[in-house]
């Protein structure tokens, strides 16, 4: 098998066997501690820009299938792994990871010390990485580093979004309630949006529409839309203009009693709103990435096991005044959720769609359609 290794930009080097595709990646490096759904994080917008580290040891063992995946392609800039399986096993399996990493050009790592790298980031932070099978001279290496940007203050999602309009159509398969009945209509606001995100809105929604964030609300309210989300989507949130500025327009014709429409945000799109509202955002240390963190509904004092990716975050001592917190990361207490005191707007941190992760916070869909359809009548 041919060799491989990785380097990041603080000198820390490991050499191990190539995974996928051969060639040179540059990413920021980060670690998700999601226990499956590796297709699944490989396919999501939110990783673009990112080269992702697994700590669960063993990928690969139940294949790839067509229909796992959070967007129409893989969206990772890399991707390192403790052991691939050797072997898949799973009714829908279609074909094994190093296939699909193959087929697609995505280059990986396997046969490194996951653990270790995964402490190092604790310690040291996310930051800056390559992955490479051709050259393996540390200076040369170490070049090519420092001449590769930084995803802060980088437009990501301008490489992510879908520039057309359309209608999705696929509801989400799964053990809902059957009596829900899917009403009125819902723009998602196409950051980077998971397919995860539109399979649970059409449980709720007869009509989900996919917009472009570089659409004008005019535009939007051709669609007569009883509620807006701002998806989630890769990077720093400060760099997408053109969503933050949609977004104080919507806000604006909230405030002056123009529009009668209940609005969401999820990660990326909680960030996007939080800007909108005057605050600030920050990039964490290490960021949150996987399917088992702990957040706290303070209305309600209930606590759901959630699936999270971001790197950035609202500084919740910038909020104003009329914006109230309504849940928190207990891990390390940054802010999850926020809400309007008097305006129909709130958003999320975490992602409620998981897509890998767990299905506790799935009801906040529901949240967001009462609010919608309540501001309609």
């Amino acid at each position: 098998m041919k060799k491989a290794c990785l380097l990041l930009e603080d000198g820390f080097y490991q050499e191990g066997l190539s995974l996928g595709a051969e060639g040179e990646t540059i990413g920021e490096v980060v670690f998700n501690t999601s226990l499956t759904g590796y297709q699944e994080i490989l396919t999501d917008p939110s990783y673009k820009g990112q080269i992702v580290c697994m700590t669960y040891p063993l990928i690969g063992n139940y294949g790839i299938n067509s229909q796992d995946v959070e967007s129409s392609q893989l969206q990772v800039e890399g991707f390192i792994i403790k052991e691939k399986s050797k072997i898949y096993s799973n009714w829908q399996a279609e074909k094994s990871l190093e296939e699909y990493l193959k087929e697609n050009n995505i280059v990986g790592i396997e046969g490194v010390d996951t653990r270790a790298i995964t402490k190092h980031l604790r310690v040291k932070g996310s930051m800056r990485g390559i992955i490479s099978t051709t050259d393996f001279n540390l200076e040369s290496l170490k070049e090519k580093l420092e001449k590769s940007p930084s995803i802060v203050g980088r437009d990501l999602v301008k490489e992510v979004f879908n520039s057309q309009v359309y209608e999705w159509e696929q509801p989400l398969i799964s053990e809902f309630n059957p009596l829900i009945s899917p009403q009125g209509k819902a723009v998602v606001i196409d950051c980077g949006v998971k397919f995860s995100i539109l399979r649970n809105l059409k449980v709720y929604f007869e009509k989900v529409i996919v917009t472009p964030p570089v659409i004008s609300l005019e535009k939007i309210l051709e669609f007569q839309p009883q509620g807006i989300l701002f998806s989630n989507g890769p990077g720093d949130p400060e760099p997408v203009s053109y969503a933050i500025d949609l977004a104080k327009k919507i806000i604006a014709n909230l405030e002056k009693e123009k529009l009668n429409l209940g609005v969401m945000g999820i990660c990326l799109g909680h960030q996007i709103l939080g800007l909108a509202l005057g605050a600030k955002t920050y990039k964490l240390k290490f960021g949150h990435h996987g399917g088992n963190h702990p957040v706290k509904d303070l209305r309600t004092g209930k606590i759901d096991i959630t699936s999270q990716n971001h790197n950035f975050c609202v500084d919740s001592q910038s909020l104003p005044e009329d914006i109230e917190i309504t849940h928190i990361n207990l891990y390390d207490n940054t802010p999850e959720g926020m809400a309007h005191k008097k305006l129909p707007l709130f958003s999320v941190q975490f992602h409620p769609e998981a897509g890998p992760g767990p299905f506790d916070a799935r009801y906040i869909f529901g949240r967001f359609k009462e609010i919608c359809l309540r501001e309609k009548t």
